[in-house]
């Protein structure tokens, strides 16, 4: 039984590969970049395969004997399509580590054709969307009649990667989502702000189009669903004219700019970061006047997601799967995060 990792060269792809050999795991390095993935290859050990998604049928062949693909090639929008309609020819469970709420309802759609095939396709097998996810599904198991649900992240002594620096480029100028009355609702970037209370220090968030905007929903069935992220208070007042600024933001010439500036300039956190940073997350439930709270504490995202990832690979690996369109806490419930040390649920009541 194979494990294939697609993007094997990225930042995030090195965490997965170190942790991939912990777990006794000797991955396919794949990517369409024939010199990086050589190099990377070469300098673990391991048999790479080189190939664009640009034709299907070739992507399918280099599928044919891979039993689980696991796909880090951001931006997610331009991948994980073509990937995972591969993977469903190939007859390879998809997995994938994305946050694009665009790509979940996309792969969602393939849920169908997975079920009938014995596949399992599960997109955000990181830190987005794992520890969101079992969250949302630990509160909901506290009150299963909620009709709101509120997400919300911080993460403490962690730093962000050359990868999603770019999937954030590719996004600049987009409008925001919510949940609302079970509909995928666009909303202004932010639109929304608050300082929320993380038990012991509080922050100022404003919301995003999170994955779970689409997870959550698909998980809980709850029908109102916001997500906020940290946002300082002089982006927020920023954030008050992005009408006047967005078609600026959107044109290739800002974003191109914006990318070589990354390009320079990010390369993600270092090891001390990954193993001391903190992602706190905050969840409310709430049905009327009622509402149950609820703390989780994990790792920094970066090497969540390599653990997180893993750790469902091995499990399908083990034929431990659901087949068809699964968010991370449908398929394994919400103690899953708990299989990642540090990682602990707390009851706003009980703090």
């Amino acid at each position: 039984m194979t494990f294939l990792l697609y993007g094997a060269n990225g930042y995030t792809a090195h965490l997965i590969i170190e942790e991939s050999l912990k777990q006794g795991l000797q991955p396919i390095l794949a990517g369409r970049n024939q010199t990086k993935i050589e190099a990377v290859a070469n300098g673990w050990g391991l048999p790479h395969r080189v190939f664009s998604l640009a034709d299907q049928g070739a992507v399918e062949a280099q599928l044919a004997d891979v039993t689980v693909c696991l796909n880090a090639a951001g931006p997610f929008s331009q991948t994980a399509l073509p990937l995972a309609k591969a993977c469903l020819s190939s007859q390879t469970h998809y997995l994938d580590i994305t946050g694009e709420i665009e790509v979940f309802e996309q792969i969602k759609a393939l849920g169908s054709e997975a079920e009938s095939k014995g596949l399992m396709l599960m997109p955000g097998v990181g830190f987005d969307v794992v520890p969101s996810d079992c969250l949302a599904n630990y509160l909901k198991e506290k009150m299963p009649d909620a009709d709101s649900l509120e997400l919300a992240f911080t993460t403490e002594g962690g730093g962000i990667s050359h990868g999603t620096a770019s999937t954030m480029i590719e996004q600049l100028g987009n409008k925001g989502w919510v949940r609302k009355n079970g509909l995928l609702h666009p909303v202004p970037l932010g639109h929304k702000h608050k300082r929320i209370d993380f038990g012991g220090f509080s922050r100022t968030m404003a919301t995003i189009p999170w994955g779970d905007i689409s997870t959550a929903y698909t998980s809980t069935q709850i029908p109102n669903i916001e997500v906020y992220a940290r946002m300082p208070r002089k982006v927020v007042k920023v954030m008050k004219y992005q009408g006047l600024y967005n078609p600026i933001l959107r044109t290739k010439f800002v974003r191109k700019l914006a990318q070589k500036w990354v390009d320079k300039n990010i390369f993600g956190p270092n090891e001390q970061q990954n193993q001391t940073g903190k992602t706190h997350l905050y969840g409310k439930v709430s049905k009327g006047s009622d509402q149950k709270e609820a703390f989780l504490v994990c790792a920094e995202g970066y090497l969540l997601t390599a653990i997180a990832s893993m750790n469902i690979t091995q499990k399908i690996l083990a034929k431990h799967f659901t087949p068809g369109y699964q968010t991370p806490a449908m398929a394994y419930g919400w103690k899953l995060i708990l299989e990642i040390e540090g990682s602990e649920f707390r009851d706003v009541d009980e703090s």
